[in-house]
């Protein structure tokens, strides 16, 4: 089986993409993030998923974003709730992380070099989140472009990198549907941004909302525990 490297947060987009890169016949390395982030409920999550999962390995690296700070996740800033997610603003919102895709992928791409491994999949989604500049299609592919000019493998042509977001271009009912299909089981998921210390999810903050709309329009019913 062909090695990929599989961004993990343990919420619902990217345990549907490892589901997804499993189905497709990679041999899966899942490297998760603990980067200060105030949801950091999400590394345990992370970890329920690779076990259940059976990874080949998972890493989970320390990082901290919060030096540079600037995002409602990694400070004091307060996260918006009960929002309109149908909006199709182009403002980018508060809990935009500064560069997050694009530190998270240059780690992805240093471990997929030692790999050899020529795919890395990230669950990015440029429709329900089209505020976030590093969701976009555009991004990927100039990542791509850029990994292929910064890497042994990609300057020799021996081991040239695919930058793989197949839900891209996917709603959130789409992807469930996906995962639902794939038997994907969302209650061992989490993907609230403002979480208490049991883990709970709020209900209110965008990802609940959009995961609860997600839910709703592919006409099936959320697992997760909701305050």
């Amino acid at each position: 089986m062909p090695s990929a490297v599989l961004l993990l947060s343990g919420g619902l987009d990217s345990t549907t993409l490892l589901a997804h890169a499993l189905a497709e016949g990679f041999d899966v390395h899942a490297m998760t993030f603990r980067y200060g982030q105030r949801h950091a409920t999400e590394v345990s999550a992370a970890r329920r998923v690779a076990t259940a999962y059976g990874v080949r390995d998972h890493v989970i690296v320390d990082i901290d974003l919060r030096t540079s700070g600037g995002s409602a996740l990694t400070s004091d800033l307060a996260v918006p709730k009960d929002r309109d997610v149908a909006d199709d603003s182009s403002e980018i919102p508060v809990t935009y992380v500064p560069a997050r895709n694009t530190i998270f992928l240059s780690f992805a791409l240093a471990w997929s070099e030692v790999l050899s491994a020529t795919d890395i999949f990230i669950g990015v989604n440029a429709l329900d989140y089209s505020g976030y500049p590093d969701c976009r299609p555009e991004y990927i592919a100039a990542f791509e472009q850029m990994a292929n000019l910064a890497t042994r493998g990609g300057v020799d042509g021996t081991n040239r990198v695919h930058i793989r977001a197949p839900f891209i271009a996917l709603t959130k009912a789409e992807i469930i549907r996906r995962g639902l299909a794939l038997g994907v089981d969302y209650g061992i998921t989490q993907s609230c941004y403002d979480p208490p210390a049991d883990g709970i999810a709020c209900g209110h903050c965008d990802a609940c909302q959009l995961r609860l709309k997600g839910f709703h329009d592919a006409g099936a019913s959320d697992p997760a525990q909701y305050l």
